[in-house]
């Protein structure tokens, strides 16, 4: 529901250090996202938000040689429990169903009054709500269709073999994310996590330039071990 430009307040601050890449997704399925990141990363290291950070996490399991390391917000690496996992897969599958039918105004409208960004301020709703307007309904549903959590499998066991360094991020007051985020630090043999203070589940939005010096101080490290 975003345009790579929302990441736009990042990746300035990151240039001063760092050369930084917005991939502008054209496919609407699991696998031609996993090829586009494939195809724009190589040599990165691949960050990614909520349904990015799914993506990012998996790209790298895919074909850990072909980057550098992964950065995760506000994501996780999978429903364990199978009834849980089924349950949410059939809901999402309502939910593209009625994205089908409706108009983009209503499917953003419904996006926007979404437990999870209730912390965010009225300014900033706003602010991503001519990107959201942009998406095509249909493409939104076939998405997520292939790639919601409901579809796909976890991959906490595969975490455990990654030997890329990984850096799952949350924002505070977003505590289910908390939760995964460590999770994942402590899954992943070379993971870590930070929590980021003053932000819920977008903090790339609400903290960009916290999340920028993250961001750069984890590709620093990222490059001193390629170079070891």
């Amino acid at each position: 529901m975003q345009p790579a430009e929302a990441w736009a307040p990042v990746a300035e601050v990151l240039a001063r250090r760092n050369e930084t890449h917005l991939l502008e997704h054209a496919e609407h399925s699991f696998e031609g996202r996993l090829a586009e990141i494939a195809a724009a990363g190589e040599g990165a290291v691949v960050v990614g938000y909520s349904l990015g950070g799914r993506l990012g996490l998996r790209a790298v399991l895919r074909d850990p040689e072909r980057y550098a390391g992964v950065v995760t917000l506000g994501s996780t690496a999978g429903i364990d429990d199978p009834a849980t996992r089924s349950a949410r897969a059939e809901a999402d599958d309502r939910l593209a169903s009625w994205m089908e039918t409706a108009p983009i105004e209503s499917i953003v409208a419904v996006w926007e009054r979404q437990p999870l960004f209730a912390d965010q301020s009225e300014a900033l709703v706003e602010a991503q709500r001519p990107g959201r307007l942009r998406q095509d309904p249909r493409h939104l549903a076939a998405l997520l269709r292939s790639a919601g959590q409901g579809v796909l499998e976890p991959v906490w066991h595969q975490l455990l073999g990654l030997e890329l360094p990984a850096l799952a991020l949350a924002g505070a007051r977003d505590e289910a994310y908390c939760a995964a985020a460590r999770r994942i630090a402590d899954t992943a043999p070379r993971g870590r996590a930070a929590i980021i203070e003053d932000a819920g589940h977008a903090a790339q939005l609400q903290r960009p330039q916290e999340v920028a010096r993250l961001l750069a101080d984890f590709a620093d490290f990222a490059d001193q071990d390629v170079g070891q």
